[in-house]
């Protein structure tokens, strides 16, 4: 019989110094050649460089990672929003570039609010388009200058963005078929029951009285003889 020993096989991306040198090096070489937009540089544990810059800076900074000899920065892989209520600007705008030609990725992020806008990104990658329209349905952030802003994932006449940390988990409204007008109809929302609190425990532990007592184990005959041997 053939025994096959276990695979430890990690899913941590292994710590190389010289990568993460290489990506502080161009990190600093960026914010030297734009001083004015990058506000922080930093390398992260895995080995992947994130530019912190301003909200003006979007398109010179988007412009020159796409453009520069050593960066070639030219397909935007995601661009999406985070949302951090407790921060004055609570919107974290995140950009991730990829370079086919140095096979390299970057990250780059900026901030907005409630009623700041951000350029969009379109005339410098088009594939910002839908993305841009994604992030403006959920979180509610406002690209100016952006060809076709409109809601992506819901309907036009939706109220509200859902990826708000301050949006109810139910929603505002909710939409049936109504057969009197044999029609879509969005109503407000009605629960049947109220929301049940789950405290994350088994529900048998609340009966100890009733749980089987675990049977006490015994030696079989043969057992016993062979461990005696």
């Amino acid at each position: 019989m053939t025994v096959v020993p276990s695979l430890n096989i990690t899913t941590v991306r292994p710590k190389d110094a010289v990568t993460q040198k290489q990506l502080s090096a161009f990190g600093e070489y960026i914010a030297e050649i734009l001083p004015k937009y990058v506000q922080q540089v930093q390398v992260t544990c895995f080995n992947e460089l994130e530019i912190m810059i301003h909200p003006d800076g979007v398109i010179p900074v988007l412009t020159f990672l796409r453009d520069h000899t050593n960066a070639q920065f030219k397909s935007l892989a995601d661009l999406t929003a985070v949302d951090i209520p407790s921060r004055q600007n609570r919107f974290e705008v995140v950009y991730n570039l990829l370079s086919l030609h140095f096979n390299s990725r970057i990250r780059v992020k900026t901030y907005a609010d409630e009623l700041t806008s951000i350029d969009s990104a379109v005339p410098v990658h088009k594939a910002a388009n839908w993305y841009e329209r994604e992030v403006w349905d959920m979180y509610g952030v406002f690209f100016a200058n952006h060809p076709d802003l409109r809601r992506i994932l819901t309907d036009y006449g939706f109220e509200g963005h859902p990826f708000r940390k301050d949006f109810p988990l139910s929603g505002y409204v909710e939409v049936r078929y109504d057969d009197e007008v044999k029609r879509v109809v969005a109503e407000p929302v009605e629960l049947s029951q109220e929301f049940r609190k789950f405290d994350l425990s088994s529900p048998w532990e609340t009966f100890p009285a009733y749980r089987e007592p675990p049977e006490s184990l015994k030696l079989e005959e043969g057992a016993k003889d062979a461990k005696e041997k």
